[in-house]
């Protein structure tokens, strides 16, 4: 049986507000969505139920929503 491995989803802030990692990851396609999403308990950080979407998210953070875990990274400026 294999491992479900985190997808990596890299920032290059040293913080990110929760809504917006949703969008950028590619999660949801809108800011409403997003706040619907987090609102309703269907998003966890770091294995806890999140309901604040201004909730900071920092590299090594991990979101859980619809079965994918998404792993916050540092993303390095080129």
């Amino acid at each position: 049986m294999g491992e479900n491995l985190p997808k990596e989803v890299g920032i290059r802030t040293e913080t990110i507000a929760l809504g917006q990692f949703l969008k950028f990851a590619g999660i949801v396609d809108e800011g409403g969505e997003a706040k619907r999403l987090i609102k309703s308990g269907a998003v966890r950080v770091n294995g806890e139920v999140e309901t604040r979407r201004g909730h900071k998210l920092r590299p090594g953070d991990l979101v859980s929503f619809g079965g994918e875990t998404y792993a916050v990274k540092a993303d390095e400026a080129p």
